[in-house]
C-alpha cells in the first residue's frame, strides 16, 4: 500500500481483549505523532456476557475477551454519534479484531481508514507508530 496521511485528530485505538489504549494524531500535515488519551479498562466483564453466541467449549478467557470486544464497540458507537473522531485506526490482536468487527456499527466502520491485526498494546508509541506507518 501507499503511505496515506493520517489527518490531525485521528483516533488510533491499540488493544487486547483485555484493555484498550485511546491515542489522538497529534501530528500535522499527515504526519503521525501518536499523543496518549485515555484507557479503556474492562471492568467487571462477567455481568455484561459476551459479544453474539459463544459455542459451549468457549473458555472463561475467550468469552471475556469477546465480552470485551463488544464493550469496545459499544464505545466506539458512542464516540461516533457524540462525533468524537473523523477517521478510526484500530490496531488489535486478531482474535480481538475478529470479535469487534461483526459488533462495528456502521458509524464506526465508515470512519475505519486501516485495521491492524497485531498485538502491540505494550509497545512503545514509536514502535506502534511505525507499525501503522508501515501498514499504510
Amino acid at each position: 500500500m501507499t503511505n496515506l496521511p493520517v489527518p490531525h485528530n485521528t483516533l488510533i485505538v491499540v488493544g487486547t481483549g483485555e484493555g484498550a489504549k485511546f491515542y489522538r494524531n497529534a501530528g500535522k500535515s499527515g504526519q503521525l505523532k501518536l499523543q496518549h488519551a485515555r484507557d479503556l479498562e474492562p471492568g467487571d466483564l462477567a455481568d455484561q456476557g459476551p459479544a453474539g453466541k459463544q459455542p459451549p467449549d468457549t473458555s472463561d478467557k475467550e468469552s471475556m475477551e469477546a465480552t470485551f470486544a463488544k464493550i469496545l464497540a459499544n464505545h466506539l458507537y458512542a464516540m461516533a454519534q457524540d462525533h468524537k473522531f473523523e477517521k478510526l485506526i484500530l490496531v488489535l490482536d486478531p482474535d480481538t479484531l475478529g470479535e469487534a468487527r461483526p459488533c462495528l456499527h456502521v458509524s464506526v466502520i465508515d470512519k475505519i481508514m486501516l485495521e491492524l491485526p497485531k498485538t502491540l498494546i505494550n509497545n512503545t508509541t514509536d514502535q506502534i507508530e511505525r507499525s501503522i506507518l508501515a501498514a499504510l
